[in-house]
């Protein structure tokens, strides 16, 4: 039951709660995996319903009034979808081999596999029968893009019945989302991002899905987000000791990704891919035992080979040079490509507006900032209408957000229910709290700045989808590039960033732009220089023990660098020395005594 392969080596992740919403609908038929965030139910049924008119299928509205309208909702729009990318890949395959036709666009983006070798030779041939024949069995290989989904595990706020009694776990953010994903049509991943949930993890072996099938298919995958080896492993031990195998690890650069940054302990991309290259094999031969033994214990079918199991990574890719690099010497399945997509419009939801503020953006506008409510550090566009909007309402005397959606609603602090840090109700009593303190004026500064920085992400990321789609939905817009969006300067169509990732041609403007290893070295360095002048103003910051092992662990990593610089950087290997030379130098600079 398990869905055929895809020939790309990339794909598009979950990129804020709107952006992505539909990003399967424009590029699965062309056979590239794309992610849908699952934590927005109400935009994902405004989706619904746009999409359903669109495409001329009925649409029933799910009201809130239904007790599981959230998991309603998300089962809904994933057979829709699912649905619509079927009529598209029926359609893509009845069409002519021309000029710009749809299935001649989906060979032309393929990289050089065995299908686009089999299109080319096609091209090629000059007998009309045997080219149709050919024609025929090209058809026969177009395979789709998996239609995958996220759940941010973090996102799993209880809700309560109209007596303020707390209903059960499974009407919790994540586990309606999970159960929405779980009864649906879709054969695809499920992408676990922000962290280990054992109780998500095990609500999720209630569902027979993600089990497998007679001849030992999963009809669902689980995927985790991690940012380090030891991350995988544990949560890996996890699910499989409730039968559960994970057949995808996405690892991630926790400060060189756009939207939330998950802050690790300052190891680098490359050595933690290293880790990832040397012991895959004892990790799934480890973990398969647990499995086993699980399935065994659950009668559930049980094969003897463990199940296919993905690597993958992404943060701060931009150029084919580095796509390649993490494919061929790290040995990855594919490479993830996010904030370059937002300047194809063809692929995600940006409104105009906002596209022309990406394509203008300074490296000085695009800065990690602590707007989240969750008390993750966030990458932000400075002069997004969201932030926009959070400073008029400063300069008004009226900070914070009325809370629309409710999904990250998680202090405690001063209420008996969860309300949300960004909302003006949190905003007012904590402000309250700190004209008490009496703090000399700087720390108390700093401590205003840091609470009222934090804005609706719920509502506001959602934006981009509303306005281009015209929703209805009145919200200004937050946007969450990575900082690699300075380097792309233009509109690109779907075509020509795909050519781009494969090296056909070049849409970097920047051609001083640093090496991905190196943007991220200084981006631990920078956040590091920020934890410590925190520390010093009293604001959330790690210890002075944990901040020089964040130092230690940078030290490590750029060593591994100069070490392998031989085996990793062909082209302008000097410049590359010279970036880690210098870097190093920086951080035996830092100082941590005065924490």
């Amino acid at each position: 039951m398990s869905q055929e392969k895809s020939e790309h080596n990339f794909h598009i992740p979950v990129m804020g709660t709107g952006f992505t919403i539909d990003t399967p609908l424009k590029v699965a038929k062309y056979g590239i995996s794309a992610v849908i965030s699952l934590a927005d139910d109400i935009l994902i049924e405004r989706m619904r319903k746009f999409w359903c008119e669109k495409s001329n299928e009925p649409y029933v509205a799910i009201d809130t009034k239904d007790q599981d309208c959230r998991a309603n909702r998300i089962t809904a729009y994933l057979n829709l979808v699912k649905k619509i990318v079927e009529k598209q890949i029926k359609q893509l395959k009845a069409s002519v081999f021309a000029e710009k036709s749809e299935i001649t666009n989906y060979f032309e983006m393929l990289p050089n596999t065995p299908s686009k070798q089999n299109y080319q030779k096609m091209l090629a041939e000059k007998d009309p029968n045997i080219k149709l024949k050919m024609q025929e069995q090209l058809r026969d290989e177009v395979v789709p893009g998996s239609i995958d989904v996220n759940i941010m595990t973090k996102l799993d706020q209880p809700h309560y019945a109209s007596d303020n009694t707390m209903l059960p776990y499974m009407f919790c953010d994540a586990a309606a989302a999970l159960r929405g994903y779980a009864n649906s049509e879709l054969c695809s991943t499920i992408i676990f991002s922000a962290g280990f949930n054992p109780h998500l993890y095990g609500y999720a072996a209630t569902f027979k899905d993600f089990f497998p099938d007679e001849n030992g298919g999963l009809k669902k995958r689980i995927c985790l987000k991690v940012s380090d080896y030891r991350s995988a492993a544990i949560q890996g031990k996890y699910l499989a000791k409730h039968g559960l195998w994970v057949s995808e690890y996405r690892i991630e650069s926790p400060l060189n990704c756009g939207g939330h940054a998950f802050i690790n302990d300052g190891q680098l991309l490359g050595p933690i891919l290293e880790e990832f290259k040397q012991c895959k094999d004892k990790l799934i031969e480890t973990l398969y035992g647990f499995y086993e033994a699980a399935l065994r214990n659950l009668k559930k079918i049980c094969f003897n080979n463990p199940p296919n199991v993905r690597f993958t990574a992404q943060g701060g890719v931009g150029i084919n040079a580095e796509h390649e690099l993490l494919i061929k010497y790290y040995g990855l399945d594919a490479v993830g490509w996010g904030t370059p997509f937002l300047l194809v419009p063809e692929a995600t939801n940006v409104d105009d507006l906002h596209l022309q503020k990406l394509i203008n953006a300074r490296i000085e506008d695009v800065f990690l900032s602590s707007s989240s409510p969750l008390g993750v550090p966030f990458w932000n566009l400075f002069n997004s209408s969201s932030e926009e909007a959070r400073r008029e309402r400063i300069q008004k005397g009226t900070p914070g957000s009325i809370c629309c959606k409710g999904y990250a609603r998680i202090d405690k602090e001063f209420t008996e229910q969860p309300i949300c840090k960004a909302s003006r109700e949190f905003q007012q009593l904590k402000l309250a709290e700190l004209e008490k303190l009496n703090l000399p004026p700087e720390q108390a500064n700093a401590r205003r700045e840091d609470i009222l920085n934090k804005s609706c992400i719920c509502q506001d990321l959602a934006g981009g989808a509303a306005i281009k789609n015209n929703l209805g939905m009145k919200a200004p817009s937050a946007i969450c590039p990575g900082p690699n969006i300075i380097n792309f300067k233009k509109v690109m169509t779907l075509k020509e960033i795909v050519n781009h990732i494969y090296g056909r041609c070049s849409e970097i403007v920047n051609s001083d732009r640093p090496n991905l290893f190196i943007s991220e070295i200084q981006l631990q360095l920078n956040y590091l220089l920020s934890e410590i002048k925190n520390s010093y103003l009293g604001l959330p910051a790690r210890s002075q023990q944990k901040l020089l092992e964040v130092k230690e662990n940078i030290k490590k990593g750029i060593e591994y660098y100069q070490n392998l610089a031989n085996d990793l950087i062909k082209e302008q290997q000097d410049k590359f020395l010279a970036s880690l030379e210098a870097l190093k130098e920086e951080i035996e600079k830092i100082s941590l005594a005065s924490i």
